[in-house]
């Protein structure tokens, strides 16, 4: 429903009931919300109002403040989506209209649209995928470990061209073996890009280690070069150089990479490249993931590829998966009983799972180029709005994992509530960008090193939208989400 179809449900009481069948015919929703002068919502009149009015033999030409008075079933502006579903549920009812503090009615809920949810990114499963599980099945290989495990890691690396893959239960888990890998205990110093999911920090925690978070740069809302450098000067200075640096790269899209890893080398501090939410994504040709000492991979249900629930570590260095191999294993050591001398993890992935990441793996390029396209054609439908997505710099070739953009002026944390309230009573899920690490209560007081020209990352929080931008969303519920949006946007005066 765009503005103009609401404006279009909107009619005085002065209207005359003939007119007011044929807006309801012309309309095509089954309602309209009768108004006073000043926007007020005086009731609701439907097909079944105008059938009793004829069947008492009112006239046509009466107008609709002759019926018989009708208190409205209405909503609340600050209302969710539960509040209202519950209400047509109740009163047996298709439409609910939305009121603000003042009584005006200002959209109207409709069943329609509340029950054909709009997901942020839903997964996308296939035909491939489905010949794997069934082979799974069919040769028993349904435990931890089998051939698609093998099978997945051995593709996956080659695809990003990498030299080696363990495929473990999350990138979570694959970020904590790395970390241990790479000889993080507790006490040691760890650098983390500070917007991200809490995912990427929390492995730190595991380790009993010291997180120190790293601002966003405003050209990628990626890990800010200068603000690293700034955070290895202050950590010569007080003896606690990091054991490494977490380098995030964000909403599908590569951190900028030369400048970053030139800073790590010069260090001597390896790079552990979260990738999370970048498979598929380049940097100057080159594999997001396939930069850092180690690189993972996530493909949890959200991602642009899944398995439900899994990820990947990647290496060149064979010794590093085969040291993790062992210890998603519960590190047990080669003998004929079960020999433990050291603590392990149960992280490795399933060999059902393994075998849906492999066909989602053969329509990776494809799921890529969907998502990009769906961030296109919110760009032109939107290009007309003051609104600024997020950046791709020259070199950078993002996923669009998820199309985001940031909402310009002031008063934007009610701003931003207010336009993914609108969002939400239409049945469409978006969501602020992360909330940067730093600020999270669970990390309090942990350092934070802010870009040049204050907290990029604070600020995008505060400004930051991600819209619905799955690889399976039809043309009609992008229309949908670009038509809400408009009115949305035209609400907070953006």
């Amino acid at each position: 429903m765009t503005g103009e179809d609401f404006i279009a449900l909107c009619v005085p009481a002065s209207c005359t009931l003939h007119d007011a069948l044929v807006r309801l015919n012309t309309t095509g929703r089954g309602v309209l919300l009768v108004t006073a002068p000043d926007g007020t919502l005086l009731r609701t009149l439907t097909d079944g109002d105008l059938r009793r009015a004829a069947l008492l033999h009112t006239s046509e030409q009466s107008p609709i403040s002759a019926l018989p008075a009708q208190t409205p079933v209405s909503i609340g502006i600050d209302a969710n989506l539960a509040a209202g579903m519950a209400l047509l549920d109740k009163h047996q009812i298709d439409h609910l209209p939305v009121i603000d503090k003042q009584g005006r009615a200002v959209d109207v809920m409709l069943r329609r649209e509340m029950s054909q949810r709009i997901w942020l990114s839903s997964p996308h499963l296939g035909e491939e995928e489905t010949a794997f599980v069934e082979d799974a099945f069919k040769t028993n290989w349904i435990a931890p470990l089998g051939p698609h495990v093998d099978g997945f890691e051995r593709e996956l690396a080659a695809y990003v061209g990498v030299g080696h893959a363990a495929a473990v239960s999350s990138g979570t888990a694959a970020i904590h073996l790395a970390l241990i890998l790479l000889g993080v205990k507790a006490g040691d110093t760890v650098f983390c890009s500070s917007l991200t999911f809490v995912g990427s920090s929390n492995p730190i925690l595991y380790c009993n280690a010291q997180p120190v978070f790293i601002d966003s740069q405003p050209e990628s809302w990626n890990m800010c070069p200068q603000a690293l450098e700034r955070a290895f000067e202050w950590a010569r200075r007080e003896g606690r150089m990091p054991r490494c640096v977490i380098l995030v790269n964000l909403y599908g899209q590569s951190a900028d990479m030369d400048a970053i890893v030139a800073i790590c080398e010069r260090y001597g501090v390896p790079v552990l490249e979260d990738a999370a939410e970048s498979l598929g994504a380049t940097y100057k040709g080159r594999a997001s993931g396939s930069f850092g000492r180690i690189g993972i991979f996530s493909f949890n249900g959200n991602k642009i590829i899944t398995t439900s629930g899994g990820g990947m570590l990647v290496a060149d260095d064979e010794a590093l998966v085969v040291r993790a191999r062992k210890l998603s294993t519960q590190a047990r050591e080669p003998a004929a009983h079960y020999e433990h001398t050291e603590i392990g993890f149960n992280y490795r992935m399933s060999n059902v799972l393994a075998g849906i990441g492999r066909g989602q793996l053969r329509v990776l390029d494809d799921r890529v180029a969907k998502r990009r396209q769906v961030f296109e054609t919110y760009r032109n439908a939107l290009a007309g709005s003051a609104i600024e997505w997020m950046p791709e710099p020259a070199g950078m070739r993002s996923t669009r994992w998820l199309s985001c953009f940031t909402l310009p002026g002031g008063d934007l944390a009610r701003r931003q509530a207010e336009l993914l309230q609108f969002l939400e009573r239409h049945s469409i899920e978006a969501r602020p960008v992360w909330k940067p690490m730093h600020l999270q209560p669970l990390y309090r007081g942990a350092p934070f090193f802010a870009h040049e020209s204050g907290d990029v990352a604070a600020r995008l929080f505060e400004s930051g939208i991600c819209l619905p931008s799955g690889s399976n969303l039809t043309d009609d519920q992008q229309a949908r989400v670009i038509e809400q949006l408009r009115r949305a946007l035209a609400q907070v005066g953006a």
